[in-house]
């Protein structure tokens, strides 16, 4: 089996994958954990407003109706006509004075030593306390390289995420602007699939990475499946394997892979496999029948695949199979041999 390999240095403003914890559930510190996997748009990354920044617009004056006349009372006579003494008039209270405030200024890198992160990042800001259900509220939200946010003096937790890399830790605001760096040891890898030298069109290939190699032992969780041809995957440093799956057979090839930060790794993957296309005939090189139930089985009888046509065409790895067409209540069947790269239609005769 061979895989090809390439890395290059990671570039700015790279089409990237995003994936985030829900909204109302706060990172623990410290953690880099894979996430969902979401394609971003192409041309770019639209730059929401971060709430909480931008005042609202004061409200109007509202206009008064002048007030209605007083009543004139009759004047009291005799011993209650008195005056009373003048009250003391009551001195307006001052409006309350804000609280100050503090700035935080945050930016990200290709871990411990590597260079600034330009492409835009998710950025969340949590309360550092849980409220009264037990929630982290998001207090603030952006997803440029380098945002800046004005917060009360207090403690926060702040989240970072970049493709299934992401990264969370406490820190502390104070009134003078506070720089925070966030150090995010992540890299990119694409895939491509080939037979021989020829590379295998979209749609018709798929790739699912999990973690550690492919030989540890135990069940493995894929960290993301279905990605396509040329779409680029950024991961925590690491290793990786890869699973590829050409067509929906058994033409499933599986590579070990080293992702490193801010470098992205191009692997070709090639198969060793070919498009098959059955057909029940009367006679070598006559038109197919119509209704006919096909199923392919290995020479243990192992069920590879089964379809329904008068020509399907499946992919198959390569090695020896038994093809067994059902016709009208009669079964035949051919034994055949599949080729690398050599793509063949399979007669089976009706006799």
């Amino acid at each position: 089996m061979a895989l090809a390999v390439q890395t290059a240095q990671a570039q700015s403003g790279i089409r990237s994958l995003f994936s985030f914890p829900s909204a109302n559930q706060a990172p623990s510190e410290g953690s880099s954990a894979p996430g969902t996997n979401l394609t971003s748009p192409q041309g770019g990354v639209e730059r929401p407003v971060p709430p909480g920044l931008i005042p609202l617009p004061p409200a109007p004056a509202e206009t008064l109706p002048p007030p209605a006349p007083e009543r004139q009372s009759p004047q009291p006579t005799g011993p209650s006509a008195r005056p009373h003494p003048r009250q003391p008039q009551q001195q307006q209270q001052p409006g309350l004075v804000p609280p100050a405030m503090g700035g935080i200024a945050l930016a990200a890198r290709f871990g411990r030593d590597g260079q600034p992160i330009n492409a835009p990042l998710h950025w969340r800001i949590f309360a550092d306390q849980p409220d009264n259900t037990g929630q982290f509220r998001v207090l603030k939200e952006d997803r440029s390289p380098g945002p800046s946010f004005v917060l009360p003096p207090g403690n926060y937790i702040v989240h970072v995420a970049f493709g299934l890399a992401n990264v969370a830790k406490r820190v502390q605001v104070r009134t003078e602007t506070v720089r925070e760096v966030f150090d995010l040891p992540v890299g990119g890898v694409r895939f491509a699939g080939h037979v021989g030298n020829t590379l295998i069109s979209n749609g018709h290939v798929s790739f699912d990475i999990y973690n550690g190699s492919q030989f540890d032992p135990g069940e493995k969780r894929a960290v993301t499946s279905d990605v396509k041809p040329d779409q680029l995957v950024l991961l925590p440093e690491g290793s990786y394997h890869v699973v590829s799956s050409y067509g929906d057979g058994n033409a499933v090839m599986r590579y070990d892979l080293r992702v490193r930060a801010g470098k992205v790794t191009d692997a070709r993957i090639s198969h060793r496999a070919a498009a098959i296309t059955l057909k029940l005939v009367v006679d070598k090189g006559g038109e197919a029948i119509a209704n006919t139930a096909w199923s392919v089985l290995t020479p243990g009888g192992d069920v590879i695949k089964e379809s329904i046509g008068a020509f399907p065409t499946m992919i198959l790895a390569e090695g020896d199979y038994v093809a067994l067409a059902r016709n009208e209540g009669r079964v035949f069947n051919r034994e055949f041999k599949v080729e690398t790269g050599v793509d063949r239609e399979i007669e089976v005769l009706a006799r």
